[in-house]
């Protein structure tokens, strides 16, 4: 991949939740670094999803331009992903799936996607958390950085019940701002697909940065 392990400790520490929930933002990432999560979310992309009706969305990895989102709607997509992530490490499991169904419902209103554009989006959501709970790490392979997934990594973080407070609120009001379930009505958001384990991804923990193993 040869992407520098600084840029994702740079970008995890810009999105820590250390300090006020609120203190850092995507915006706060560069656009080095928002490219090195998307690079990370194609990685983890599948080349077929499996919609809950049954029908399969073929995703040709050959054509990543027409795949990946815009920078912009890519930096909006990791705040979402950020918020999940700090749902996740404070046990709000059902404001977690909230949030990433409202980001779904944003970007199905738009009316602008592509199923496999869709497929990406919740895969940079879910990319985004992963990363922030330490789900994912580098490997140093032949001079090479590539991603992979460690199933049995837990994060080690901790949350206040100030910041429990905080991020439900900032999910309830995420939610609230979004499109209603019956703007979308018939068209349910794509279910990140979760990583194989041993499949290419990337990771930096909450506390600790990004973990670079050399093979």
């Amino acid at each position: 991949m040869n992407i520098k392990a600084g840029v994702v400790l740079a970008g995890v520490a810009a999105l820590t939740l250390a300090g006020s929930v609120t203190s850092a933002s995507a915006q706060d990432l560069s656009e080095h670094a928002v490219k090195s999560f998307m690079e990370y979310a194609w990685s983890l992309t599948p080349q077929q999803f499996s919609k809950p009706d049954g029908s399969v969305i073929v995703i040709d990895k050959t054509k990543k331009d027409q795949v990946v989102v815009p920078l912009d709607v890519a930096r909006e997509v990791i705040k979402a992903g950020r918020l999940s992530a700090h749902a996740q490490i404070c046990d709000l499991r059902d404001d977690q799936i909230l949030n990433h169904r409202a980001l779904m419902r944003r970007e199905e209103f738009k009316k602008k996607w592509t199923p496999q554009q869709m497929v990406y989006i919740s895969q940079l959501h879910l990319t985004t958390v992963m990363l922030l709970t330490g789900r994912i790490r580098l490997v140093e392979k032949q001079g090479d950085k590539e991603v992979v997934v460690d199933e049995k990594k837990e994060s080690a973080q901790s949350c206040t019940d100030e910041q429990k407070k905080k991020v439900k609120e900032l999910i309830t009001a995420y939610v609230e701002a979004s499109p209603p379930v019956s703007a979308v009505a018939g068209k349910p958001p794509a279910q990140p697909a979760q990583p194989q384990q041993g499949a290419p991804t990337a990771t930096g923990s909450v506390a600790g940065g990004t973990t670079v193993e050399k093979k």
